[in-house]
C-alpha cells in the first residue's frame, strides 16, 4: 500500500502561487486591452473605423452572455458536484479554484493561437473562450471528483487547458468545423480526458464502493441548485460565440427546446428503470441537462424546433440509460471510476452532438464539409484520451499529495470542516431516547 502524504502546508502554496507568479508574467508580456482598432475576426472584434466609444459599446452588448456563462461555471458547475454528502466544500471550493486558475491560463493558451502584433487583446469575446476552456477542466474533474489532492487539480488544469486549445485552434481553424456550442471540444473532449485521468488513477481498494461515496437528503439538494443554474443559462452557453444575432437567436431556441424535450425522456426513462417507478435523483440532477450537450453542435443550425426536440429527446434517454446501466460496468469491467458519472452527461450527449452535427452540415444545415465535422469529432476524442492518460501518468507521481483509499470524498483530509460529528451523534442518542420513552 503506497504512502500517502495529504499534509499540503508546502506544496499547494509553492504550487498555486509558482503558478500565478507565472501567469502574471505572461500577462505583464502577452496581455492588452482590446482598443477596437486591428482589424481581423477572431470572433466578433474588430472593425476599421469605428471609433473607440461604439467599439466599447459593440463589446458589452455580449456582456449578458459573459455573466451567464460565468454563472454556469461557477454555480452550476459548482453545485452540481455537491452531491457527496462529506465533499460539499471541495465541491464547490476547489471548484473556484480551478475555474479562477483555469480562466487566466485558459486566456492565455487560447490567446497564443490569435496574437495581433505580438499582444493578446483581451476582450469579452476572449473571456467567455477562456470561460469555456475552463469547463473542460471542471467537467474532468467530475470524474476524479473526491479521489484527488487540489495540487493534482492544479497540474490537471494546466495540462488539460494546454491540449484543450491545441485541438480547438485545430477544429476551428484549420479544419473549420461548426461547434458553435462545443459539443465536441468542450464536452465530449472533458468527458472523456477526464475518463483516462480516472483509468491511469484506478484505485482497486474502492472496488467495491466506498462508504462516503455516496449522498444525504440535504447534499442532493444542493446539487439540484447547480442542475437549475445550468439549467437556465444553457442557451447562453450555446449562442454566447455565435457569428450573427440571427445564429445566435437559433442558437437560443435550440437549446431552450432541446432542454425541455431532454427533461421528459430523463424524466420517464428514470421511472421506467427504477424500483416501483420511483424517481431518482442522479438522473435528475445530470440528465436533464443532457439535451444543452448534445444540441451543442448543430445549436446554430437551421435544424428546425423539432430537430432541436429529437435531439434532445434521444439525450435524455441515453444519460439515463448509461446512469443506470452503463457506469457500473465501466467500473468494474474497465477500471474507470467516473464519480459524478461526466460520461453520461457529457461524453456520450457530446458524441451524439458531434455526429447530429455531421448530418446536419451533410443535409445543407450550415455551411460546411461533413468530413471535416468528423475529423473534428476525432480529433477532439483522440486529443482528450491520450493527453488524459498522459495527465493522469503525471497526476499519479505520489508527490502530489493524494488521499489514502479510505480518506477518499472526505473534506477534513484537505479542509477545515466544523464538527458536526457530535451534533450528530446527540440527535441520534436523543432519537433513541424519544422511542425508547414511546415504546414505554
Amino acid at each position: 500500500m503506497p504512502v500517502y502524504s495529504t499534509n499540503m502546508r508546502l506544496k499547494f502554496p509553492i504550487v498555486a502561487l509558482v503558478l500565478e507568479v507565472i501567469t502574471i508574467i505572461l500577462f505583464g508580456v502577452f496581455a492588452v486591452y482590446d482598443d477596437g482598432k486591428s482589424h481581423g475576426h477572431d470572433g466578433h472584434d474588430g472593425h476599421d473605423g469605428q471609433s473607440n466609444e461604439t467599439h466599447a459599446e459593440k463589446a458589452m452588448d455580449l456582456y449578458p452572455m459573459f455573466q451567464d456563462v460565468h454563472v454556469m461555471i461557477f454555480i452550476g458547475f459548482g453545485f452540481l458536484m455537491t452531491f457527496l454528502k462529506r465533499y460539499g466544500f471541495s465541491s464547490v471550493g476547489i471548484n473556484l479554484l480551478l475555474a479562477a486558475f483555469g480562466l487566466q491560463w485558459g486566456l492565455l493558451m487560447q490567446g497564443i493561437w490569435h496574437l495581433k502584433d505580438g499582444k493578446i487583446k483581451v476582450n469579452i469575446f476572449k473571456i467567455i473562450n477562456a470561460d469555456f476552456s475552463t469547463a473542460t477542466v471542471l467537467i474532468s474533474f467530475g470524474a476524479v471528483l473526491g479521489k484527488t489532492s487540489p495540487v493534482q487539480l492544479l497540474i490537471m488544469t494546466i495540462l488539460e487547458i494546454t491540449i484543450f486549445s491545441v485541438n480547438e485552434h485545430l477544429v476551428a481553424n484549420i479544419l473549420g468545423a461548426n461547434d458553435v456550442g462545443a459539443s465536441m471540444i468542450i464536452h465530449a473532449f472533458g468527458a472523456y480526458f477526464g475518463l483516462a485521468v480516472a483509468r491511469v488513477l484506478y484505485r482497486p481498494g474502492l472496488r467495491n464502493g466506498h462508504e462516503n461515496d455516496g449522498s444525504v437528503y440535504h447534499s442532493d439538494m444542493f446539487a439540484m441548485i447547480g442542475t437549475v443554474f445550468l439549467w437556465m443559462f444553457w442557451p447562453s452557453f450555446n449562442s454566447a460565440i455565435a457569428e450573427s444575432d440571427n445564429d445566435q437567436l437559433t442558437a437560443v431556441i435550440n437549446t431552450y427546446l432541446s432542454l425541455a424535450a431532454c427533461v421528459l425522456s430523463a424524466y420517464a426513462i428514470s421511472s421506467l428503470v427504477e424500483h416501483k417507478g420511483k424517481l431518482d435523483m442522479v438522473h435528475i440532477q445530470n440528465a436533464t441537462l443532457a439535451g444543452g450537450v448534445a444540441v451543442g453542435t448543430c445549436a446554430d443550425m437551421s435544424i428546425g424546433p423539432v430537430g432541436a426536440m429529437v435531439i434532445g429527446f434521444v439525450a435524455g434517454i441515453i444519460s439515463t440509460l448509461g446512469f443506470k446501466y452503463l457506469s457500473p460496468i465501466l467500473a468494474s469491467k474497465l477500471g474507470i471510476q467516473d464519480t459524478c458519472g461526466v460520461h453520461n452527461l457529457h461524453g456520450m450527449p457530446g458524441i451524439l452532438g458531434g455526429l447530429a452535427g455531421i448530418v446536419a452540415v451533410a443535409l445543407g444545415k450550415k455551411k460546411g464539409e461533413a468530413t471535416m465535422q468528423a475529423a473534428a469529432l476525432g480529433s477532439s476524442l483522440g486529443f482528450a484520451l491520450v493527453g488524459g492518460a498522459l495527465t493522469g501518468l503525471i497526476m499519479k507521481l505520489p508527490i502530489w499529495g493524494q488521499p489514502p483509499d479510505q480518506n477518499c470524498f472526505d473534506d477534513s483530509v484537505y479542509w477545515e470542516v466544523p464538527e458536526e460529528e457530535e451534533e450528530n451523534e446527540e440527535s441520534l442518542a436523543h432519537a433513541d431516547h424519544s422511542k425508547n420513552k414511546t415504546e414505554a
